[in-house]
């Protein structure tokens, strides 16, 4: 199968890798600007020091034979998703499916990833996720993993199953994918809050407290948006959650760590070296759960400490402070 790749971050490049080492033609596309310790023959990516990249891995810097890909993954960031979508319109084949493997909220709208792929490309069915606990580094040097292929489509998502399935990297399939995009987006935020916790001295106990308070935001307003909740206690929920809040790999609850250590929001943003997806999460689904209704106080103290600047051990104290209620 032909297959593309945009997007020559960690999470693409391991995924191109997958892909040709299950047998497809595959190419790594870069729209940006091209990697030159990748393309210089080293085939090594300075997001994955520790692989060399397979030598029938296509390199390549257009889009230049694009239309005639069955399968197009999507692996850029969540903030450039509409316009590297914008670059393709008119030039992918009708009946090509598209993999959105981002995560995150457009800001800007508020549509979920695998709608404004669909906005800008159509072909709403052949249009479908994959998620889950799956971080690049292990992917690429062939940990087991287990993800996701969500899609509205049961032959959609079956095919992203077939064509990324193998002995160490196990997909399930759902047809839950608002469920499965709510949960990826959300996880990120939590990521960044349980970083914050651990840089400010707090134990397990708060760990273990934002990550479950966290999910029952993530079941509250996916559920509101039309998710599944049995989706949230599976691989793109919990799963996902536990590794992005726990990992040395994770980006955002490293970029959390520093914040709670005293480093300022910007620069712990670029002292990670790559795109935290949390932070233009907090600000999305903050807008979303508001214009929605949900409550969401987590992710709200999340945003006040990375847009207004709000002190984190107060943000804790607000959140400690609040009412009391039920847990259920």
């Amino acid at each position: 199968m032909k297959v593309s790749v945009i997007g020559s971050g960690a999470w693409g490049t391991a995924l191109a890798a997958l892909l040709v080492k299950n047998g497809h033609d595959t190419a790594l596309r870069f729209l940006s600007k091209p990697h030159a310790d990748v393309i210089d023959g080293s085939r090594v990516s300075r997001y994955l020091p520790d692989v060399v990249l397979p030598e029938q891995l296509q390199l390549i810097d257009s889009l230049d034979g694009i239309e005639d890909d069955e399968f197009i993954v999507f692996a850029c960031p969540s903030v450039r998703l509409r316009e590297n979508a914008e670059l393709l319109r008119g030039k992918v084949c009708r009946d090509a499916i598209i993999v959105s493997v981002a995560k995150g909220i457009e800001s800007s709208t508020g549509n979920r990833l695998s709608a404004v792929l669909s906005d800008v490309l159509g072909n709403l069915e052949r249009i479908a996720v994959l998620s889950g606990p799956s971080h690049a580094e292990e992917v690429a040097r062939g940990i087991p993993t287990g993800c996701v292929a969500a899609a509205w489509s049961n032959i959609t998502a079956r095919a992203v199953q077939d064509a990324f399935m193998s002995s160490d990297f196990r997909v399930y399939t759902s047809g839950d994918i608002i469920g499965v995009e709510i949960s990826g987006a959300i996880k990120n935020i939590m990521a960044i809050a349980v970083g914050i916790s651990d840089g400010l001295g707090y134990g397990d106990n708060t760990k273990a407290m934002l990550m479950t308070r966290g999910l029952s935001e993530m079941a509250r307003l996916g559920e509101k948006l039309g998710g599944r909740r049995e989706t949230f206690s599976g691989l793109a929920g919990v799963g996902d959650l536990i590794v992005t809040c726990t990992s040395g790999h994770s980006r955002n609850r490293r970029a959390g760590l520093n914040i709670g250590e005293g480093m300022s929001v910007d620069d712990a943003m670029a002292s990670v070296g790559a795109v935290v997806e949390g932070y233009y999460a907090a600000e999305s689904v903050f807008k979303l759960a508001n214009s929605c209704g949900v409550e969401t106080p987590i992710t709200n103290a999340l945003y006040d400490i990375l847009y207004n600047k709000a002190d984190p051990r107060v943000a804790t104290v607000s959140l400690m402070g609040r009412d009391k209620k039920s847990e259920i």
